[in-house]
């Protein structure tokens, strides 16, 4: 029998790359740039229908926390939690574990970005709950890599060796045990793994069974295991957040766990995904030109070519001898940039006055 499937969504982040239409306290998340609904809008409604909004967490800061909440208005207010104060990963999985720990000591638990891009939902549940399925049977730790589209050295890859067959499962060749995780590349090395064939982005999925991440919690992040194990005695929860999130260690899930764990498969996603990580990224959802303008509002171009142009209020853009630039506007701030300098955009948040930081 299979067990319940709970959720934890980590819907953190700093807001940096899409400025200035995201600023601290509205991240990408919070934002809507590929469809009417924001992405973590998009993030709990892909789990309708296989994770119920009673058994889902979502894990934000208290900058953040007002926002999410006036979001998510039908969502249990009790399933939005703000950390404390800002910590890595680890420390985010090790709270959500906990919580699911409490309620149910053997369930399954998947581990979600709230901030990637996945249109087709109907794949998207069936990989996770083949996922699910792997991990209740193996006893292992599952990652979901997503099967590269270019040598891109923005991401984390998992190398995968021989494939793993289940007991129920038609061998569809999907599922595979883990190498070993390997750092953002150099250009030429994330060459080389696409040459490869057996390298798969690390989309920050996981998959796992309460006692399988709890064993590896005990055996290599003893502080985090304890910081759980507190969290769950009956009625501690907020008291240990409170008194004990702040002290535990900034280190990232994939260093204090994935890397060290022996036992992880990757299931490789049968869905489409994108990271969108910058402007950049986001102009491919946009409507293009003859000259290579993306935007998501009307424009009139002359002599400018290759641009990114995105108005808040869809208000009608002139370019006149322009190439290569983001042109962004919101009701308070205009960005203008070199194409060719989005992933820099967070080095100007510093140098800007705190109200639009």
């Amino acid at each position: 029998m299979a067990k319940p499937i709970y959720a934890l969504i980590l819907a953190g982040g700093s807001g940096e790359r899409f400025w200035p239409l995201s600023r601290r306290a509205r991240p990408k998340q919070l934002l809507r740039l590929v469809s009417k609904k924001t992405l973590l809008e998009e993030t709990v409604a892909r789990l309708d229908g296989l994770v119920s909004r009673e058994r889902i967490l979502i894990l934000t800061n208290t900058e953040q926390e007002e926002a999410v909440r006036k979001l998510l208005t039908d969502f249990p207010e009790q399933n939005i939690i703000a950390e404390p104060a800002k910590r890595d990963t680890a420390a985010a999985v090790a709270l959500g574990t906990g919580w699911v720990a409490a309620r149910d000591h053997a369930a399954t638990m998947l581990v979600l970005p709230a901030d990637h891009v996945i249109a087709n939902r109907a794949a998207f549940q069936e990989t996770l709950a083949l996922a699910a399925e792997a991990a209740e049977e193996t006893g292992e730790l599952v990652a979901i890599g997503i099967k590269p589209t270019w040598a891109c050295p923005g991401f984390g890859y998992i190398e995968h060796g021989e494939p793993v067959r289940l007991r129920n499962r038609p061998d569809n060749g999907s599922i595979h045990r883990v190498l070993r995780f390997r750092e953002k590349p150099n250009p030429d090395l994330a060459e080389s793994f696409l040459r490869k064939g057996n390298f798969r982005w690390n989309a920050g999925m996981f998959v796992w069974s309460v006692p399988t991440v709890l064993s590896e919690f005990n055996r290599h992040a003893p502080e985090l295991a304890d910081f759980i194990s507190q969290l769950r005695g009956p009625d501690n929860f907020g008291k240990v957040l409170r008194e004990r999130f702040t002290k535990l260690p900034h280190i990232s899930f994939d260093y204090a766990i994935m890397e060290k764990a022996d036992r992880v498969l990757v299931v490789e996603a049968s869905f489409d995904w994108d990271d969108i990580g910058s402007w950049r990224a986001v102009a491919n959802y946009f409507k293009n030109d003859d000259q290579g303008n993306a935007a998501n509002c009307a424009i009139t171009a002359v002599d400018s070519t290759n641009n990114i142009v995105f108005d808040q209020n869809g208000t009608t853009m002139a370019l006149l001898g322009v190439h290569n630039l983001i042109v962004v506007r919101t009701g308070d701030a205009i960005l203008v940039c070199d194409r060719q300098q989005a992933e820099r955009i967070k080095n100007l948040i510093g140098k800007l006055p705190p109200d639009l930081q």
